[in-house]
């Protein structure tokens, strides 16, 4: 996966389900996908060892390392 950008959480976040991952204000949330088709609203990535969903609308990009944006369709899944 290539490293798309970096942000800082803007508020707590716990996802609905193990295919989500959770994070606490000001942690660093590393994007590695843009989600397209139906979940446009979230983004694939990791903070610390997790990685999961989250709603992009959460965090504040302070950092780009690609511009070659990477999206997958929303039906592919990631395994729990």
């Amino acid at each position: 996966a290539v490293l798309m950008c970096r942000g800082k959480a803007m508020q707590d976040f716990k996802g609905p389900d193990c295919r989500f991952v959770n994070f606490k204000k000001g942690e660093a949330v590393y994007v590695y996908y843009k989600l397209i088709g139906k979940s446009t609203e979230l983004w694939a990535g990791s903070v610390g060892s997790d990685f999961g969903y989250f709603p992009k609308d959460l965090l504040e990009i302070n950092h780009n390392y690609s511009n070659e944006e990477l999206e997958l369709p929303t039906d592919v899944s990631l395994i729990c």
